[in-house]
């Protein structure tokens, strides 16, 4: 038994192609932050298990989706990605793996309707199918991992991820993001200043657009470098001013 869980919050734009795209598995666990839109209806649509929970964290969140997952294995995916069914089909191979307990699997991201193969954005392995009781989320308010307890296999197979469809969900993201990545550093008693900042802005730029070669993704990897580097330099300057505070 398979169960998938994803966790949303106004996810209705992207939710119904998400959840079209793992109808086949046998338990969909939805846990819900206060969505305002049609996402919960959305997801009752599909047969998917809806559950209503205050935002703790990316981290603690996901793991309350998990401690509600039945399957024997579950798959975790964000409302933004997708299940091809060449992967449905690897994903249901790689279940019956006698020793494997994780899986991890390559990331196909796109940005503003184009697919990124390089910034570091491709391959972007992403380990999102384990075994039940095998595993689980680090309670990291952003960027969580998962910890899995035993050996991980690789699938060659891409989750698609429909990442960002307009620039003002790219300064969405950002903003979101790195208000939350600088609370984490705050609560870790990291220090910044405003020369490290504009070092830290100015190495994403170049390690993104330069050594990750995202030159070769044109216009929208020019883009990506240039949010790369505000999204480090922002991140620095609300640690700095949470410090002050």
């Amino acid at each position: 038994m398979l169960s998938v869980i994803i966790i949303t919050k106004n996810e209705a734009h992207s939710i119904d192609d998400c959840l079209k795209s793992v109808a086949w598995a046998d338990e969909i666990i939805v846990v819900d932050s206060g969505s305002t839109d049609e996402t919960i209806k959305l997801c009752e649509k599909h047969g998917a298990k809806v559950l209503k929970n205050d935002w703790p964290g990316f981290g603690k969140q996901k793991n309350y989706a998990l401690s509600q997952a039945k399957g024997t294995w579950v798959l975790s995916i964000d409302a933004d990605e997708r299940v091809t069914l060449k992967l449905k089909d690897a994903i249901n191979q790689a279940i019956k793996h006698p020793k494997i307990v994780g899986w991890e699997m390559p990331r196909m991201s796109s940005l503003c309707g184009k697919y990124i193969k390089h910034c570091g954005w491709w391959p972007d392995h992403v380990t999102r199918l384990f075994k039940n009781g095998h595993a689980k989320f680090s309670d990291d308010i952003v960027h969580e991992k998962l910890i899995v307890n035993g050996p991980i296999g690789t699938l060659k197979t891409p989750l698609m991820h429909e990442s960002i469809e307009s620039l003002d969900e790219l300064l969405s993201k950002m903003n979101e993001y790195t208000s939350a990545g600088a609370l984490m550093l705050h609560k870790q008693n990291k220090s910044t200043s405003l020369t490290k900042a504009i070092l830290k802005g100015l190495w994403a730029f170049f390690r993104c657009y330069i050594l990750r070669a995202g030159f070769l993704d044109g216009r929208e990897g020019f883009i990506l470098s240039i949010s790369m580097a505000e999204s480090s330099y922002y991140r620095q300057i609300k640690l700095l001013m949470l410090n002050k505070k």
